[in-house]
């Protein structure tokens, strides 16, 4: 045995020596390792190659399994309305994250890739899914308690479909309704804005107390990572024009459009996505004193910095009018993660170009990458980088749909009660002989739910996805006696051969998204005025006024009985029915100014010259009926 001692001692010593280096090369795997030691033991292994490729985000119509190994593709988003097929499920969702995913984990070093998507209402690409209220009306609600629940809800139906990343909330403070994107916007008070930031911690669970601030966190694979945007000052442009100049001082812009993102570090928001618009004429995404200075040294953010779809091509007017000028500014900047979404091979050879020609130093290339495998690190998703199956009926699951029933109800404001305080019209007795509604807005889904649903600019669509309608909603509230007439736009005629005890009239805005929804005028679309007239002229009426913003009002209000502000309440109309007809009481208080005349705006809380047709702060109440 002797003679083999030798030989065998070397070939042990082999082993150990193998065993130590493969232990050594799996050490960024290892979820005990402290996260700072993961980061670096990975990044020092990483190629430049490796690194852009993760600093790179691709739509999933181009992110093909080869696209992905090749270029070493860090994350994938689905733009809005891009999804894997028409009413698509959640299996077949997580079916094609799970392709990506593999295909991203087959690389060297087996990186996860991250997907991206936007959940601003619930998870409003997906047929099927809860849509809640949008923004403008939960910050009616003043209740954070409830907002958290909505993260929770909505991070579990994002999860059912394999997807780990949302880009959301909107914390914009809107400080001009005639901004497009004004219903992303809780309020105009940024303080109600700050408030509303308890739903990071629904959709990425409660920071640790011993948590440093600043550092991300997400809490398992129940969770997302959540995207705070757009960084910063997007809802104060001049006019409301979408993506336009927001001119204000340096203290106005702390003051007012800043304080919800110090909220949303301290609770540990993963990514803060950048806005397209500009502060005092400089683009928001060439902006390295907000980005780098202030966001990342001063409030010490230590997560992802996203661009904007296409964000970066837009630093330049026209866009991408001079695309290396775009690539150095934005990273430059300090943006991490490129949304580029489609010629992802023009921004690689660009960026690539840059470091090696020492344009774009490596230690900005480096700190990118760390912020992104932070995030990654963090939320689990090299332990976890798949679907789990056994969420896929949290999709549209009846509890959420109960919530955003909820919180439909507690975002309604009740304007005007009677045209005498002494005989209001609501609540509506449920028991009548013949009721009328009344509305392009009554029985379409689509209206109802707003933009960023199913599509991006949202559709006119009755059965848009799955929901109630309000016509729907009061036929299964009224008393089984009780006839429900609807006619969308009754002229004179048969108004007069109907007996109505009242009428139920619901209009509003049609659907959009950004820029496509910017309005000089902010008037109700035709018939809609029509309809109020006709109805509300012969019949006691309450108009129920579906939008995304205050609108032209004050010429109808004389004839109107009853007005309730419904915002964009989503899919679950029966929320509004509940509060008609009295099961519960409205609660709602305006977190918007409503302005007599367009040219009165912008007008906020505060001003100097306010002279609102409703203040901030105003709803009515009412009692619940007992029946």
């Amino acid at each position: 045995m002797g003679r083999y001692s030798l030989p065998f001692v070397g070939v042990l010593l082999l082993f150990c020596l193998v065993s130590s280096s493969e232990a050594e090369y799996l050490k960024y795997k290892d979820p005990k390792v402290q996260l700072n030691v993961r980061i670096s033991d990975l990044m020092k292994r990483m190629s430049l190659e490796e690194k852009i490729g993760q600093m790179t985000q691709i739509e999933r119509e181009v992110a093909t399994p080869d696209v992905l190994k090749k270029y070493f593709i860090g994350s994938v988003l689905s733009g809005g309305g891009s999804v894997p097929a028409p009413k698509a499920s959640a299996e077949t969702w997580q079916k094609m994250v799970t392709e990506m995913q593999k295909a991203a984990l087959s690389t060297r070093l087996g990186i996860p890739m991250i997907y991206g998507i936007d959940a601003v209402h619930g998870h409003n690409n997906v047929y099927n899914a809860t849509i809640f209220p949008h923004n403008v009306g939960l910050g009616v609600t003043r209740d954070p308690v409830l907002i958290k629940k909505i993260g929770d809800a909505t991070a579990l139906e994002v999860r059912a479909t394999g997807i780990p990343y949302v880009f959301a909330p909107c914390i914009a403070v809107c400080r001009d309704p005639r901004w497009g994107r004004c219903y992303e916007s809780y309020s105009e008070d940024p303080k109600i804005v700050r408030n509303m930031t308890e739903i990071i911690p629904g959709l990425q669970g409660d920071i640790p107390a011993n948590s440093v601030k600043g550092v991300p966190f997400v809490a398992g694979k129940n969770k997302v990572a959540a995207c705070a945007k757009h960084y910063v000052g997007d809802g104060g442009t001049n006019k409301g024009i979408n993506e336009n100049n927001t001119l204000i001082s340096y203290n106005g812009l702390l003051g007012i459009h800043m304080p919800a993102y110090y909220n949303s570090i301290i609770k540990g928001v993963s990514t803060v996505m950048i806005s397209y618009s500009s502060w005092n004429g400089v683009k928001m995404h060439a902006n390295r004193k907000l980005i780098t200075d202030y966001l990342k040294n001063k409030l010490r953010f230590r997560g992802f910095v996203i661009s904007d779809w296409q964000g970066i091509d837009r630093i330049t007017s026209p866009p991408h009018a001079n695309y290396s000028y775009s690539v150095q500014a934005g990273v430059s900047a300090g943006i991490d993660m490129i949304m580029v979404p489609f010629n992802y091979t023009e921004f690689i050879d660009e960026l690539t170009r840059q470091v090696k020609n020492n344009i774009i130093p490596m230690s900005r290339i480096d700190d990118a990458v760390a912020r992104i495998l932070r995030v990654k690190f963090v939320m689990g998703l090299f332990e976890n980088p798949l679907p789990d199956s056994s969420l896929v009926n949290q999709l549209g699951k009846q509890e959420h749909r109960e919530l955003a029933r909820e919180a439909v109800r507690k975002s309604l404001v009740l304007l005007k009660n009677g045209k005498s305080y002494k005989k209001p019209l609501l609540p509506l007795p449920k028991k009548s002989a013949k009721i009328l509604v009344a509305g392009t807005h009554a029985d379409n889904l689509g209206y109802q739910c707003g933009g960023w649903t199913i599509t991006w600019q949202g559709l006119d669509a009755k059965n848009l996805t799955s929901g109630t309608t309000i016509l729907s909603a009061v036929k299964q509230t009224v008393d089984p006696a009780t006839e429900v007439v609807f006619n969308e736009n009754p002229d004179v005629n048969f108004l007069k051969s109907n007996k109505f005890s009242y009428a139920i009239v619901v209009v509003g805005e049609h659907t959009y998204a950004e820029t496509f929804g910017d309005s000089l005028n902010l008037t109700i679309p035709e018939p809609g005025p029509s309809t109020i007239t006709n109805v509300c002229g012969a019949i006691r009426c309450v108009v129920v006024v579906i939008s995304g913003r205050p609108v032209v009002i004050q010429p109808y209000l004389p004839k109107i009985d009853a007005l309730v502000a419904a915002w964009l309440p989503g899919t679950e109309g029966q929320g509004v029915a509940d509060v008609l007809f009295g099961d519960y009481e409205f609660t709602g208080k305006l977190a918007r100014t409503w302005f007599k005349r367009v040219d009165q705006l912008p007008m906020n809380v505060g001003d100097k010259h306010y002279d609102p047709l409703f203040p901030f702060g105003f709803g009515l109440t009412t009692n619940p009926t007992k029946y």
